[in-house]
């Protein structure tokens, strides 16, 4: 028998869960750092918001893949 926690489910199988932000659409859930003093999942375009208020200044994305 296979136990599977409700947050791994999310991660997984996706859900209708809502971004707690925006009420948008997740379609993969972020996790908001604890300074932000936010409860929930966070959609990829306000955990990016959240990470540049958060780091102000200009940031270069490195491809880790080469």
């Amino acid at each position: 028998m296979v136990f599977i926690t409700n947050q791994k489910a999310v991660l997984y199988m996706g859900s209708d869960e809502k971004c707690t932000l925006c009420d948008g659409k997740i379609d993969h859930p972020y996790l908001a750092m604890k300074e932000w003093d936010i409860d929930g999942h966070l959609c990829g375009k306000c955990y990016s918001k959240k990470l540049s208020e958060f780091y102000p200044g200009e940031h270069e994305r490195v491809n880790l893949s080469e």
